[in-house]
């Protein structure tokens, strides 16, 4: 179907001021007068199903350069959507937006991830073969919109030229269903059964934050009302095995030779995966044209990345909203039309605390100094090792975890830096905290928090949570991690422990930037449960999902002496 649309009514200008980038907020110009739009077009894809495809060229007439989005949250129609075909027509690109397989009009039936590697490739060949395409293509978009771009560049189709993925998913076993080896339950239930869990993203009336207190997990879906087999294949792989593999893309990196701008959020789930995907793609890409033309933003953001200053309980100020139009801009004309190269340098970070941006060369920082910061029995957090081999002990009861307050995690009302202190009275948590700062310290890069722990029981989970206390007391969380004790030395072959038995838990935190200011301080908490980010370990042994029995677990962290447990900070050198 044919269809031109009516002149624009408004003169054309950017955006004055600072656009969001996920919704492109405040971009209101109108098409081009000349604009031709073609709906619903069926693009075929190698096995047959068609994939419902809209077109929005700048002219009737000459060949364009390609923005290409692919969606499973619309069929095009929102005003969010139709903002993205206005940015692009308007700077004379040509516009595609297509419905995932069996989402909206698009035939077929929707498995996450795996049908995108090849049904993106497609369709970067098909948009290479119409008669309006320079045969040059660039993906953008959010979240999903950002797995479609790398799992379309697995194929190494030529067309595509570039990809901008914000808050992207790329490593889905170990950073988006599995942190460290424990489910990543609220974020994959709201999201597997309550927005994909229909073709057409039902908004069903459940209270996601208290419904996964169900046990055994592997009936909740069917507690809940629904028949999701992609969950159930979810509950059915707590393991990294050949399920998760094809979508290792960071193991991947070597079969892709598409230029990322890739930009994430200090507070958003898929931090790791943005901060993984970069160092790789940089490392190990199919093409040194592929390795240079990696760059990397990371702001103070959670997944509703740029959306204002205000982050969970803090503000950032209007200096950590970035204009997203101009960004995108700058860097698809360089590499679809052999435009200048984007200013500035290939990392572009948002230091918090202190509040500004800050442009580097790589990332890790090669200037950073990793230094340990020991725990001691009194509860002080010091550079300096404890002499003497000490202890200290919680108990871990599943039937009252310790309630999630701030994170990276998806849920509107838990995510981001919250202050921490509604958690004081707990005595399941075991906190460690330095002295007050006298000079300015910034911390930039990966945490670690190394513990030698033991437990009554045969498998448990360990957890770490670094925290700033402000000069006035209040405290707000900067980044935590988990190891499932079972995946201690690697998630490909699970191992249960000897109750009593010491063994070593190397945490990832993932990565923060902060600098802290005189009289600050830092503390970390030890505990074994953060619900319902995180699906709890029911301390028995059993295979995950599978049984709602549990037992309390006596938990014991060793200080000292054979057993240095610390902490493990990128200090930057000012």
């Amino acid at each position: 179907m044919l269809r031109i649309l009516l002149s624009c009514l408004l003169c054309f200008s950017l955006p004055v001021g600072l656009a969001s980038a996920q919704s492109f907020d405040g971009y209101e110009a109108d098409f081009p007068e000349t604009l031709i739009a073609r709906f619903d077009v069926p693009v075929t894809m190698r096995d047959g199903v068609r994939l419902s495809t809209d077109i929005y060229l700048p002219d009737g007439e000459g060949s364009f350069p390609t923005l290409l989005v692919r969606d499973i949250y619309s069929n095009g129609t929102t005003a969010v959507r139709q903002r993205y075909a206005r940015f692009a027509t308007r700077h004379g690109y040509a516009f595609v937006f297509q419905s995932s397989r069996g989402r909206y009009d698009s035939e077929g039936t929707w498995t996450p991830y795996f049908d995108e590697i090849n049904d993106g490739d497609d369709t970067l060949s098909w948009i290479a073969e119409q008669p309006w395409s320079n045969g040059r293509v660039g993906m953008f978009g959010s979240s999903y919109l950002a797995s479609v771009q790398w799992l379309a560049a697995l194929n190494g189709n030529p067309a595509l030229q570039a990809i901008a993925p914000a808050v992207s998913p790329g490593h889905y076993y170990r950073d988006v269903a599995y942190p460290g080896g424990a489910f990543s339950l609220l974020s994959r239930a709201r999201w597997g059964l309550g927005l994909v869990g229909s073709r057409t993203n039902t908004n069903y009336p459940v209270d996601w934050v208290n419904a996964v207190n169900h046990l055994p997990l592997v009936t909740l879906a069917e507690q809940l009302g629904f028949d999701v087999p992609h969950f159930q294949d979810w509950l059915a792989h707590p393991t990294y095995d050949d399920y998760w593999r094809p979508l290792n893309l960071e193991a991947r990196a070597t079969e892709m030779s598409v230029p990322a701008l890739n930009i994430g959020g200090w507070y958003d789930v898929f931090l790791r995966s943005t901060l993984g995907s970069f160092q790789t793609m940089q490392a190990e890409a199919a093409t040194a044209h592929a390795r240079a033309g990696q760059r990397l933003v990371i702001g103070p953001w959670n997944h509703a990345w740029n959306q204002g200053s205000q982050v969970g309980d803090l503000d950032f100020g209007e200096a950590s909203l970035i204009a997203v139009e101009p960004l995108l801009l700058a860097w698809f004309d360089h590499w679809l039309r052999d435009g200048p190269e984007p200013e500035g340098a290939p990392v572009k970070l948002f230091v918090m605390g202190e509040n500004v941006w800050r442009e580097e060369q790589e990332w890790p920082l090669a200037r950073t100094r990793y230094t340990p910061y020991y725990l001691h029995a009194d509860g002080r957090l010091s550079a300096q090792p404890a002499e003497d081999a000490d202890q200290r002990a919680y108990r871990y009861d599943p039937a009252d975890p310790v309630p999630t307050l701030g994170g990276n995690i998806m849920e509107p009302s838990l995510r981001g830096p919250r202050e921490q202190s509604p958690l004081d009275a707990r005595s399941d948590i075991l906190r460690f905290e330095t002295a007050a700062f006298e000079a300015p310290m910034e911390i930039t890069g990966p945490v670690r928090a190394v513990l030698y722990a033991s437990s009554s029981a045969p498998d448990t989970d360990f957890m770490a949570k670094l925290v700033v206390v402000r000069v006035d007391g209040t405290a707000y969380n900067l980044v935590d991690g988990v190891l499932r004790a079972r995946y201690r030395d690697g998630f490909e072959a699970p191992t249960l422990i000897e109750p009593g038995e010491v063994y070593v838990y190397d945490i990832d935190l993932w990565a923060t930037s902060y600098l802290l200011t005189p009289g600050e301080r830092l503390r970390l908490d030890v505990t074994s449960s953060n619900f319902p980010r995180l699906a709890r370990n029911l301390n028995t042994g059993a295979p995950f999902a599978t049984t709602s029995k549990f037992v309390v677990a006596e938990q014991t962290v060793y200080l000292g002496g054979d057993h240095p447990s610390r902490l493990i900070l990128p200090v930057i050198p000012r």
